[in-house]
């Protein structure tokens, strides 16, 4: 959600701001613009829309050794130019990005603005506006900006220019990512370093209420107080390459078909010498000495939570609780005397799960991030991490991050229930490479769901999800994957619980997809199946080999019963994608929605 890139160096500014702002065009955004300063002055280029035409309108002639550039997914205001960032103080001297909320805009307005007209209607407009009139009472910049920010209550990430001090970039952040890359000659900042990657994969990261002095050939981070902080670099492990679609059409098609490699890389990466699970010692002590895991995550990470806990009970024995974080981060349950807290995000950058990983914090519990992202803040802040090791995900629906995380949160399982001396008849990395299998029989058949997808959903404009048991959690997810790029009103249910209300939306030609991968609730499901078929629904059953029946319109590869779910959301993801490409949507970027939630 909303992305910074910035700039500072001997070349001209305006391709490394546009080409990684295209790098970010991922995380969701409605309106796009940069500001590049040269010996003329300040030029600020604005579009509301998509970067297409944002470089259409830039002025190629101009040259600028020093820039900002935001892609903006409305919060405060709507969606145009004027609310476009960067946004300028009166006197055009700052010039400003900013991503996250400022939640005290109001009062700051009202107190030190009163005599200032604003041109946006955006709380980032009056931190611009703030340090300018700040400015005017220290004649000190910096001191304006330490004081500026020392008055914001919420989420920032930001970037500013002084055009009368174009040697330098200002830089902070709080609770928003942002991190600093390094280069020979010339420095960046962004709030993904995939943005950055053509530049350089050395980064330094920025912790929260600190401030960055960004130039050309050096970097200086401080607390607010002054402080100066020494803080190494690192190493981005991150495949520039990873990024291009390649020959695919859209980025989503490319994930669902890297997930076999996906798994087996997690199988390499987990797998000892001697075949065992290779697993960091603190992960596995602080699992034995837990008497409550609590699963915390959004979206589908939350799904895949939602499989993890099967794991973690069945397998290992301890009980487990999965919440929702925006709802946990207000409404925190009655905690066990030992709770372990597992925090599941794709990005490491999941406001709400943050929030929540603050609060368990300062109780004294422990946490455990699981995340594609190693350096990311929900990975640096908890006390450990599992790294799913799925590569960049670029595409707004999660495919390959989902089945990443129910792998990784297998193999905790198992690895858990083997050091407390279960007796287990499962071996996870050995089941894990018959599932990279499965799923390449799966995505070679694209063909197939091509079929189904415009059978099922071309024309509809509702359509429903049932399973028992695991399958409940994976209609979950199938249904949110049908909703989100396609735009089709789409829910996912327990089977059992459709003539407890829900059955009464069932019409003719109403879709109803069923999973069927469990015996012990195969006749069950089927059952249900038949209910909503007597009431006219268009039905589709995916089953399990082995519990298929001839009536099924798919039937999936056998794999071990506890790892279905990691097959069956394939085809899921796979009607998804047809469906939308069937209804004419924007596949990587659905309107409205962002990759990365980075506010609450």
């Amino acid at each position: 959600m909303c992305g910074i890139v910035g700039y500072i160096g001997a070349n001209d500014s305006k391709e490394v701001l546009l080409t990684g702002l295209e790098k970010l065009e991922y995380r969701g955004y409605d309106s796009a613009g940069i500001a590049i300063l040269n010996e003329q002055g300040m030029n600020v280029f604005k579009v509301k829309g998509r970067i297409a035409a944002l470089r259409e309108k830039v002025d190629a002639s101009v040259m600028a050794n020093v820039g900002i550039g935001h892609t903006r997914w409305a919060t405060h205001g709507e969606p145009s130019e004027e609310n476009a960032h960067p946004h300028q103080s009166a006197t055009e001297r700052f010039t400003l990005v900013h991503n996250g909320v400022i939640e005290n805009y109001y009062e700051l307005r009202d107190e030190y603005l009163q005599n200032v007209e604003l041109k946006s209607e955006t709380d980032t407009e009056i931190v611009v506006q703030l340090i300018e009139q700040l400015y005017n009472e220290t004649n000190d910049v910096l001191e304006a900006f330490r004081k500026g920010l020392s008055l914001l209550k919420g989420s920032y990430g930001i970037a500013l220019i002084d055009k009368e001090n174009p040697d330098l970039i200002y830089v902070a952040k709080n609770k928003s990512p942002l991190l600093v890359g390094l280069g020979d000659g010339f420095n960046v900042v962004a709030s993904d370093a995939m943005a950055t990657l053509r530049e350089t994969n050395r980064y330094v990261e920025i912790e929260d209420k600190e401030v960055v002095l960004v130039r050309a050939d050096r970097v200086e981070i401080q607390k607010l107080d002054g402080t100066v902080v020494e803080r190494a670099e690192y190493v981005a492990e991150i495949d520039a390459s990873d990024t291009e679609k390649g020959t695919y059409p859209h980025f989503m098609l490319k994930e669902i078909d890297e997930q076999p490699f996906v798994i087996r890389k997690i199988i390499q990466e987990y797998q000892a010498e001697d075949d065992s699970i290779k697993l960091n010692e603190d992960v596995r002590k602080a699992m034995q000495k837990t008497d409550r895991v609590y699963i915390i995550a959004a979206g589908t990470s939350y799904h895949a939570g939602l499989v993890g806990k099967q794991f973690i009970e069945k397998l290992a024995n301890i009980p487990v609780e999965v919440h929702i974080a925006s709802e946990f981060s207000y409404n925190m349950p009655l905690l066990s005397e030992k709770p372990l807290f597992i925090f599941i995000s794709q990005s490491g950058e999941t406001a709400d799960s943050r929030s929540v990983l603050v609060q368990t914090k300062a109780l004294g519990h422990p946490a455990l991030t699981i995340t594609n992202v190693p350096g990311s803040t929900l990975s640096r802040e908890a006390d450990y991490t599992l790294h799913l090791h799925a590569g960049p995900e670029i595409a707004v629906a999660s495919t390959k991050a989902y089945t990443a995380q129910i792998a990784v949160l297998a193999i905790l399982a198992v690895d858990t229930a083997r050091v407390k001396g279960l007796d287990l008849s499962f071996d996870p990395l050995q089941e894990l490479g018959i599932v990279a299998s499965a799923m390449e029989t799966l995505t070679d058949q694209k063909e197939e769901f091509d079929r189904l997808a415009k059978e099922m959903f071309e024309t509809t404009r509702n359509a429903f999800f049932i399973g028992r048991g695991v399958d409940y959690y994976v209609v979950q997810e199938a249904s949110l994957k049908l909703k989100e790029i396609s735009y089709i009103q789409a829910e996912g249910f327990a089977g059992g619980e459709l003539k407890h209300g829900t059955i009464a939306l069932i019409e003719e030609g109403t879709p109803v997809i069923a999973i069927a991968t469990q015996e012990n609730v195969n006749l069950s499901i089927r059952g249900n199946v038949q209910e909503v078929a007597a009431r006219g629904a268009n039905t589709c059953t995916v089953s399990m080999k082995g519990l298929e029946k001839d009536s099924d319109s798919f039937v999936l590869p056998q794999v071990h019963e506890l790892l279905t779910p990691l097959v069956s959301v394939i085809p899921m993801q796979l009607l998804a994608y047809y469906a939308a490409l069937h209804r004419d949507c924007d596949v990587d970027k659905p309107r409205n929605l962002a990759k990365s939630v980075t506010v609450e």
